[in-house]
């Protein structure tokens, strides 16, 4: 039994350990607290910084499309006394009963520039619009992921090279996968087995080129990036024609080991203007005497300073070929994806026009923004001299007979044959008998030095959008 002082004793001394247990919650409170509050603020900081991120490429996105006439409806005149070709297929309104676009009559489907005139012609103008809008398009994009090794979400002000190769290189696929002849019909519900299977390439082949870097998305402009590396480039970098040829073929031969569906596709760049046959054949066929697919990039430039105005014909007959899958170029300071003419103007896809990133890897993704409706028109003599040819050939008999033709179209009319300077030329043999390969690296780069960033000034003086009109 304790005594009286012994008992105050303990009682102090307890009264001592819960004051100090008090003590020591309070400080650990206080520094909850303080972690707390740093934490907050990092939060904070973060949120903010993001908010800023995206103010700033909304602002941007806006500023770029006000500055290339996305924000006003402008039209686009069509002669109603000219074909329109695109790709391979000619379009006129001679070819409808009484010349009207209500009843424009399908006559044809396949137009060569070897035919005679009376045969050439495909379908009337509706007929152009249907394949226009067919044509996927790929633009500028804001918001998606960041790219690796940037603070990058927005390609707006620097891609469009990229997104012309790009919508290039969907053309290929859409022929290769889907045939030349496909056309997309979004007012039209799905009818049958044959329409859903087309639905789902056409998807499939969307979503390769989805805004960020994934297995799934091969072809996205993060994964170009990435892959551009390799020729000097960082992101935020422009491209010219030639680097964004071999890009395309570095970006596809990495997609064909991750998937399948490329496994019978090759994609050859011209080395200085040459396409060497012996290469292609080594390329494509195989030791059991099968042939693959062959995307043909020809990197070219047609002038010094500006286009040499003799190549105009050669150029727009090139567009005349079934082969051909378009032009990526422009003109100085502004791509373009070339896909046919009128006259003496020619049809494209402009990427600037910047819009919101499309999670494509959703379930029945919207596709309304990976096609345009409004054809733009520029004049040929305005085209910059730095340019690439894009030609698809799905089997050896295509190749062969490419390679058999091809050279008629490259000499300007009324010119020798032993013209000098063709677009581009053919030989017959390797590259590597005939070519010094230190030079190659500086072929991807000499035509590029009009692809730089443009002064705010710049301008759009050639803005013809929206609206199909007959004049």
């Amino acid at each position: 039994m304790m005594n009286g002082s012994s008992s105050i004793a303990v009682h102090n001394s307890e009264l001592k350990a819960s004051e100090n247990g008090i003590t020591q919650n309070a400080s650990a409170t206080k520094i909850d607290r303080h972690k707390a509050a740093g934490s907050n603020a990092r939060d904070s900081s973060e949120e903010l910084h993001d908010l800023k991120g995206k103010v700033e490429s909304r602002l941007l996105s806006m500023w770029n499309n006000v500055k290339f006439g996305w924000t006003v409806k402008m039209k686009t005149s069509f002669s109603k006394e000219s074909p329109v070709w695109l790709l391979g297929r000619c379009y006129h309104r001679k070819l409808s009963p009484t010349g009207s676009l209500e009843s424009s009559t399908e006559i044809g489907t396949e137009a060569t520039a070897h035919q005679p005139i009376e045969q050439i012609y495909g379908e009337g103008i509706e007929g152009f619009k249907s394949d226009f809008i067919s044509k996927i398009w790929m633009t500028y994009r804001r918001e998606f992921p960041t790219m690796s090794g940037s603070s990058f979400t927005t390609d707006c002000g620097w891609g469009c090279m990229l997104r012309s190769g790009q919508m290039l290189l969907a053309q290929a696929l859409v022929c290769h996968f889907l045939g030349r002849s496909w056309r997309w019909a979004p007012e039209k519900p799905i009818q049958n087995a044959r329409e859903f299977q087309e639905d789902c390439l056409h998807r499939m082949i969307i979503k390769w080129f989805g805004d960020k870097s994934s297995v799934n998305s091969p072809l996205s402009i993060h994964q170009m990036v990435s892959l551009g590396e390799a020729l000097g480039k960082k992101p935020g970098d422009w491209y010219g024609p030639a680097s964004v040829a071999h890009c395309l073929k570095a970006v596809m031969n990495a997609a064909s080991k991750e998937n399948y569906e490329f496994d019978n596709l090759e994609v050859y760049v011209a080395q200085d203007s040459t396409i060497y046959i012996q290469d292609v054949y080594t390329l494509c066929r195989l030791p059991n005497g099968s042939w693959k697919s062959l995307i043909l990039l020809v990197p070219v430039k047609l002038g010094t300073d500006k286009f040499n105005p003799i190549y105009g014909p050669c150029l727009t007959s090139l567009l005349t070929l079934d082969f051909c899958i378009g032009i990526i170029g422009g003109r100085p300071k502004h791509s373009l994806y070339f896909v046919g003419y009128q006259d003496d103007r020619l049809i494209h896809l402009d990427p600037h026009y910047c819009q919101e990133m499309v999670d494509v890897w959703q379930p029945n993704f919207s596709m309304q923004s990976f096609h345009c409706r409004s054809p733009r028109k520029m004049p040929l003599s305005k085209m910059d001299p730095s340019c690439c040819i894009g030609f698809y050939l799905a089997t050896q008999h295509d190749f062969e007979t490419y390679i058999n033709i091809i050279t008629t179209f490259l000499v300007p009319q009324g010119v020798s044959t032993n013209f000098e300077y063709p677009i581009f030329s053919l030989n017959s043999g390797s590259c590597a008998n005939v070519m010094n390969f230190p030079n190659i690296r500086y072929s991807i780069y000499e035509t590029e030095q009009n692809w730089v960033t443009p002064n705010i000034q710049d301008s759009d003086t050639d803005i013809e959008s929206e609206e199909f009109v007959l004049v």
